[in-house]
């Protein structure tokens, strides 16, 4: 049998400690360090608060009024930011013979709202009919817009036209709210 002869050299040495990895030469210590980093973006989220709004006459034919009061969180760019919070009529009043946002029964009857947006928000100004076709404005924000951290409130107001020609019966509509950020 033949006996292999293993010889230590030098070179043998530098190949293993230059390709042995790091950590096995890397010393424990009674404390170390870590960069913690993060990148902050442009957020919002919104949260409806009333789930159900339901629109009453105060008297007679007059118009149908009611509250929908939502928060949100927003945070925009410092800079070039902006924000916006959206309510597009997604689904029209059903059954059909009542109120309608796309085909209202009779000319001038609309399904419109006023705004009222804690800062940083600028509420929409004035009364705003609201559409099935399109998004419609609630706010805006502008750069370096920043909620608080619990969220800031707001509330859009509903009036219906009360209109003699809507045929007795209890009806529904389907309203999003959007929100965005840059």
């Amino acid at each position: 049998m033949t006996k292999l002869k293993f010889r230590s050299t030098p070179h043998l040495w530098f190949a293993l400690a230059v390709f042995l990895p790091i950590r096995l030469w890397a010393q424990f210590a009674a404390s170390g360090t870590t960069t913690v980093s993060v990148t902050v973006g442009p957020e919002a989220a919104i949260q409806i608060n009333t789930t159900t709004t339901t629109l009453t006459a105060a008297s007679v034919f007059s118009n149908y009024t009611g509250t929908t009061n939502f928060s949100y969180k927003v945070r925009t760019s410092q800079t070039s930011g902006a924000a916006h919070i959206q309510l597009e009529v997604t689904t029209d009043f059903s059954p059909t013979g009542g109120p309608s946002v796309g085909t209202p029964p009779t000319a001038g009857d609309a399904l419109s709202y006023t705004c009222s947006v804690s800062s940083p928000a600028t509420s929409c100004s004035g009364s705003q009919t609201s559409s099935t076709a399109s998004t419609t404005s609630v706010a805006t924000f502008g750069a370096g817009a920043s909620s608080a951290v619990a969220g800031n409130s707001g509330s859009v107001g509903w009036t219906l036209t009360n209109d003699p020609t809507y045929q007795t019966g209890a009806y529904s509509a389907t309203v999003t709210f959007t929100i965005s950020a840059t």
